[in-house]
């Protein structure tokens, strides 16, 4: 049926509209599509070219080199070293175990090593590289690289390592570093991006601990370009970081070499002062520890020797150790009652050889007491009776104020691992710690440092600078934090009677000097260099009334952990005090026997700035002191450790 014109007009409106609007909608598309292009290619060029950028350049951390460490005398004692080492890329590599074994041929590699290195390949990506051995010499690096053709995949590097040219000899004050563990990371609560990368090294015990943040430095970068499995392509670029800051200590390592020999063979610590301006010249513990062990990681044979050590060569001794005081505790005694005013120079004290304190008698060291006995002659015969009378009057709260004014009882703010605060006890102590009320008895123990009174040998060096100058001498171990001088230790007065001072500098020196003090064995014969002191013996077992009555057991008939502790503090030269000592020898019996003699070595040692003459010693002892100068010379050549870089 033919259509009618007037029906095909109307069709061939529709069509057209529909075309239209069909038209319309695709140019619509088209326009919206070619604005997005020419946005995101014009208008956010950037942003996406960044976004590729990206996908295949990555920024890597470079760890710094660390701050270096030195004595007073610009001597390094921590040091960094050039580590070459030697890596495998197992997919460079094609057959691992022959590339190994071509590479054992060349250079000597620990099968201790080898198996790590395996076992580490095994857990990466292939193209990850891995160290197969460290610390090789240059000659070894040397073949490697001579014989690169026949080691595919392997490939020599060079880094920094630490390493602690003094060994043991300082190895409680500047600590050791080692690889951060999770434990470390644990304890860290805004961790530094360095500490994930592998194997980074930090601070473990000791000043490197203490002043890591100071020894790091800050990280540097580089750009490295990788494909889409994450290889590396090359490197664009690299921006070193800052290296740690380098920090000149207070110590004088060959003087603190000295005192390590010096106390071979003993459980002991020792700390040295300058008076002057409170410089810890030595700060020594026996026996010690090789810190460079540990720098990459101690095996499990060194650690257990440490460990199973009965003279505890892991502890800091000279600074976490705390020990009943003993008699050199008497100069807190004496002077807190003095200071109070009650007692004074002239008056007596009858010592029969015990003291009966509410039908508890306390014994005097010497059997057949001391008789008629005044101040000065207390402290040089060193009477416990006369301690225990005046401490009656005086009682434990002046005591404890007088200890902590000369610094015992107060831990002293040093970069170092567990510095204790020992105890100086008064009542608030006792019923705050224990719950109970402080008696009499107490206060007759402590007069003698024993009871609960706990020093450290720093305590005690600290103490004795401040009475040999009358000044809240404060020990500093940190000189120079990158060139710049840290606060001085010299300290305002104590405000103490310059009277009772002086009493207690001459007693001191008659301990030293006089036939009747306990260490005249131990005196300095050079009247420019002569030293005071007092020696102190505290009891680490209770002794029966049985025991006493069959006569007290001798030291050296004891088991070594049941002996007594020596202790000695002096100070030197007596007339003008320059240098401060402390010596505490672990259940060595006597103090004027076995820590005394230690002691002035040491403080001859240090006024003479090497070994002294013979003739600065008594006659009957040049022999002895002169084949130990001659072991200890054997043991620290002059000159053998270390150079200046002052």
């Amino acid at each position: 049926m033919k259509r009618q014109a007037k029906d095909v007009l109307e069709s061939a409106r529709i069509v057209s509209r529909r075309a239209l609007v069909m038209g319309g909608v695709q140019l619509g598309v088209i326009g919206a599509l070619g604005w997005r292009l020419q946005s995101m290619q014009v208008e956010q060029a950037d942003q996406f070219r960044l976004l590729a950028e990206e996908n295949r350049i990555n920024i890597r951390l470079l760890p710094p080199a660390r701050g270096l460490v030195f004595d007073r005398n610009g001597i390094a004692i921590a040091d960094n070293e050039q580590n070459y080492r030697v890596v495998m890329v197992r997919e460079d590599a094609g057959d691992v175990g022959e590339v190994l074994a071509k590479l054992t041929e060349i250079v000597d590699i620990d099968p201790n090593d080898l198996a790590r290195a395996m076992q580490e390949m095994r857990r990466r990506s292939p193209f990850v590289p891995v160290t197969i051995a460290d610390r090789l010499s240059w000659e070894d690096v040397a073949q490697i690289n001579l014989n690169t053709p026949a080691l595919p995949g392997i490939q020599a590097e060079v880094g920094l390592s630490r390493v602690y040219p003094w060994g043991a000899d300082l190895a409680h004050v500047v600590g050791y570093v080692g690889p951060v563990s999770d434990y470390d990371l644990s304890r860290i609560d805004d961790p530094d991006p360095l500490l994930q990368i592998p194997k980074f090294q930090i601070g473990k015990t000791g000043a490197e601990n203490k002043l890591e943040k100071t020894l790091r430095g800050s990280a540097g970068t580089r750009r490295i370009e990788v494909n889409a499995a994450g290889r590396i392509m090359r490197e664009l670029d690299r921006q070193e970081g800052e290296p740690g800051k380098d920090i000149q200590l207070t110590l004088d390592s060959r003087l603190q070499s000295y005192v390590q020999a010096r106390m071979d063979g003993e459980s002991a610590g020792a700390v040295v002062i300058d008076l002057e301006n409170g410089d810890l010249r030595a700060i020594a513990s026996a026996p010690a520890f090789d810190p460079n062990l540990f720098v990459r990681g101690i095996s499990v044979p060194d650690w257990n020797a440490l460990n199973a050590d009965k003279y505890r060569p892991l502890a800091a001794k000279a600074v976490q150790g705390t020990y009943p005081p003993g008699s050199t505790f008497k100069m807190v005694t004496l002077m807190a009652a003095m200071e109070a005013g009650f007692v004074t120079a002239d008056e007596t004290v009858y010592c029969p050889g015990f003291t009966d304190v509410f039908n508890i008698r306390f014994h005097c060291w010497k059997r057949g007491g001391h008789g008629n006995i005044n101040l000065h002659e207390s402290l040089k015969q060193s009477c416990d009776c006369y301690y225990y009378e005046i401490s009656q009057r005086v009682g434990i709260d002046k005591m404890a104020e007088m200890a902590r004014k000369l610094g015992l009882g107060v831990r002293h703010d040093l970069p170092l691992s567990a510095v204790a605060e020992g105890l100086a006890p008064d009542k608030e102590w006792k019923s705050r710690v224990r719950g109970e009320e402080w008696r009499i008895g107490d206060t007759v123990n402590a007069s003698i440092g024993q009871g609960y009174v706990l020093t450290s040998p720093l305590q005690l060096a600290v103490m004795t600078a401040r009475i040999a100058t009358g000044r809240e001498v404060t020990p500093r171990l940190i000189r120079l934090v990158d060139g710049v001088e840290q606060p001085s230790g010299l300290g305002e007065s104590l405000g103490l009677n310059e009277n009772t001072l002086r009493r207690i500098r001459a007693s001191m020196e008659d301990v030293c000097n006089h036939r009747r003090g306990t260490a005249y064995r131990s005196r300095i014969i050079d009247e420019t260099h002569k030293m005071a002191g007092k020696t102190g013996t505290s009891q680490v077992r209770r002794i029966t009334p049985e025991e006493r009555a069959a006569g007290v057991t001798k030291n050296e008939d004891l088991p070594w952990e049941r002996r007594d502790h020596a202790l000695f503090v002096g100070y030197a030269p007596y007339d003008n005090p320059r240098y401060a000592v402390s010596v505490v020898v672990e259940h060595g019996g006597g103090g004027s026997a076995a820590a005394a003699p230690i002691a002035r070595d040491i403080l001859l040692q240090a006024q003479y700035g090497g070994p002294p003459p013979l003739e600065a010693y008594p006659s009957g002892v040049r022999d002895q002191i002169a084949e130990q100068q001659r072991r200890i010379a054997a043991r620290v050549p002059p000159g053998a450790k270390g150079q200046s870089r002052a």
